[in-house]
């Protein structure tokens, strides 16, 4: 069972995490949830409203009687978790504190084991936040995935299957929409492979015109073409002891997927205008945003290439799908773009998170850097409140 601590001096010395901190004054149904939310087994706090606040990390949730009481310690410490217990409350009143960055509000009129219940569920969420941090924390250093963020089921998968692969050889299919991290899971499993000292070399094969597209892979001779005034090493030979990634590989035409499945196969380039093999030795790590076992059906892609490409196959899930990562996201970009741009950022309060939470990411992690790091640099104070947050021209706050 729970215990309640009544505390009447000027600090709150006993908070730690899984503790529910109630603030007077209290009024009739928070002064009766303090009895209920010990019974379902948390640990409770009752301290005055002029005291001094715990540390986030030393309190699971703030509950408070009136939207004054929301205000006063939003206005002190915004990064708190912040629950509005009022005894019957209007829609218009619940918007209202939600909107002025109520984490919960719970309501008398529900019934108080229903709120306390609601509470209890707030501390486990955050609970299980606080968890995955440090998940994510010990996988960082057990796998040195240095950038690769997230402690969701699908990303704890796609970092043990990396894992065991890149000490190898093996030609590394990533898969997923665009944004989703690809070429940081590609970098990490090159420094972890055995070709780590060699060079990591990248080729958008989508952002490369058909037409020059085999002299950027296999390179070329002197006088191949008009301009070709000197030999040059394509990318396959740049990359000899080392990595080549190949992103976006589904946008190569019929013709182009024929050099490169021979390439795979034999290990050999030819530089055009030339006519000496040239050895090379690389690891593939290939990457596509676009179905290829679809293409293939559909007689776009070849089959025998895919295959020679899929040897291990890796998706990373879209943001969308993986939104318990969010958090540990935005605490990653935070601390980058704090240390980049010297602005005193301390991170999202639960209010701003809660505005992501609803948006549905079409750009994936790559959009939400882009979003924290605006956040970062327009931010007023330490903490990037819902209102300072705009995603794609939707000002998440004082908005919806």
């Amino acid at each position: 069972m729970g215990t309640t601590v009544q505390l009447r001096p000027e600090r709150v010395p006993e908070a730690q995490a899984g503790t529910v901190l109630f603030l007077e004054p209290l009024g009739g149904l928070a002064e009766q949830l303090t009895h209920e939310v010990k019974r379902a087994g948390l640990r409770v706090l009752v301290a005055p409203g002029s005291a001094p606040l715990p540390r986030p990390e030393e309190v699971s949730a703030v509950v408070v009687g009136s939207t004054e009481g929301l205000a006063a310690v939003r206005a002190r410490a915004p990064e708190l978790p912040v629950v509005v217990a009022l005894p019957s409350p209007t829609v218009s009143e619940v918007v209202a504190a939600v909107r002025a960055g109520a984490a919960e509000v719970v309501a008398g009129s529900e019934g108080l084991g229903v709120a306390a219940e609601r509470i209890r569920q707030l501390v486990r969420l955050r609970g299980e936040r606080d968890e995955r941090a440090r998940w994510q924390a010990d996988l960082a250093r057990a796998y040195r995935f240095d950038g690769v963020v997230g402690s969701s089921r699908a990303m704890l998968e796609v970092l043990r299957v990396a894992s065991i692969v890149a000490p190898t050889d093996a030609t590394v299919l990533l898969t997923g929409e665009s944004g989703t991290g690809k070429e940081l899971v590609a970098r990490s499993i090159h420094l972890q492979s055995r070709r780590a000292s060699g060079p990591l070399v990248v080729l958008h094969c989508g952002a490369v015109p058909e037409t020059l597209l085999e002299t950027e892979l296999f390179g070329h001779e002197k006088g191949a073409y008009t301009h070709a005034v000197g030999s040059r090493p394509g990318r396959f030979e740049q990359a000899q002891g080392g990595t080549l990634f190949l992103d976006e590989v589904g946008d190569m035409s019929a013709r182009m997927q024929v050099k490169l499945l021979r390439v795979l196969q034999e290990r050999v380039v030819e530089r055009v205008g030339g006519s000496r093999p040239v050895r090379v030795d690389c690891r593939i790590v290939a990457a596509t945003n676009r179905d290829l076992r679809q293409m293939v059906r559909e007689g776009t892609f070849r089959e025998d290439l895919y295959y020679r490409l899929n040897v291990v196959s890796l998706h990373l899930p879209p943001l969308r799908e993986r939104l318990e990562d969010l958090p540990l996201l935005v605490d990653f970009f935070v601390q980058k773009y704090r240390r980049q741009t010297g602005r005193p950022v301390r991170g999202f309060t639960e209010a701003a998170l809660q505005k992501l939470r609803q948006y549905p990411w079409p750009g994936n992690v790559r959009e939400l850097e882009a979003v924290v790091h605006r956040a970062v640099i327009l931010a007023q104070g330490e903490w990037v409140d819902a209102g300072d947050v705009v995603v794609d021209g939707w000002l998440g706050a004082r908005g919806a």
